[in-house]
């Protein structure tokens, strides 16, 4: 899985339009092989990006865990500590 894509889902508060969004671009720059499309496949890029966050809405809302949602500070900081363990 790219580094960059993190889980969006369970979290408190929910995951905002702007993340999903982000995630879905990361995707599909992952896919695609390329940061910044050619303005050749740009309409199809953006198109792109638009339908997997739609997507990955849908998924996030449809989904259902009996475990309580988790602090985004929490998971944030082990996320920081990990990455100074990693390049320390």
């Amino acid at each position: 899985m790219c580094r960059n894509i993190k889980p969006l889902f369970n979290f408190d508060p929910p995951a905002t339009d702007e993340e999903i969004h982000d995630a879905a671009l990361q995707f599909v720059r992952k896919l695609s092989g390329t940061t910044k499309p050619s303005k050749r496949n740009e309409a199809a890029f953006k198109q792109a990006v638009v339908s997997i966050a739609k997507c990955a809405h849908e998924l996030l809302s449809s989904l259902e865990t009996s475990q309580p949602p988790r602090d985004r500070e929490e998971v944030a900081a082990k996320a920081r500590a990990r990455t100074a363990i990693r390049f320390a």
